[in-house]
């Protein structure tokens, strides 16, 4: 079974930083686009980033140009969020995703960011 275990959340006060990690396993990592999604009380759910498999093309929502970068390490298994300039509308689970096609679309738990002075 696929595994997706997130981490690096917590509370930052606005215009802080963090790091989020996704940690994959049980599938070839290097095959596949990694995404960051995220989900704020009371809305959808919503793309954050994406990032191609080599990490040679990376995508981003408009709220978070110039201020997040997704990052992948292959030897890792990891893909990462980094996030500056942080704002109160950052505040959000954040999940990552593994889209391996055929229906095969798999989350983590998710990891709760909290922006607030």
């Amino acid at each position: 079974q696929v595994q997706l275990v997130e981490s690096g959340g917590g509370l930052v006060h606005p215009g802080g930083s963090l790091r989020l990690s996704c940690a994959a396993s049980r599938f070839t990592f290097s095959s596949y686009a990694m995404r960051w999604y995220r989900q704020a009380p009371g809305k959808e759910r919503e793309l954050v980033a994406g990032i191609s498999r080599v990490g040679g093309l990376t995508n981003y929502a408009d709220s978070v140009k110039g201020r997040f970068t997704i990052s992948r390490d292959n030897a890792k298994n990891t893909v990462y969020l980094q996030m500056n300039n942080l704002k109160p509308e950052d505040t959000a689970v954040y999940y990552c995703n593994a889209n391996l096609g055929y229906g095969m679309d798999y989350w983590g738990k998710g990891t709760l960011v909290t922006v607030s002075s």
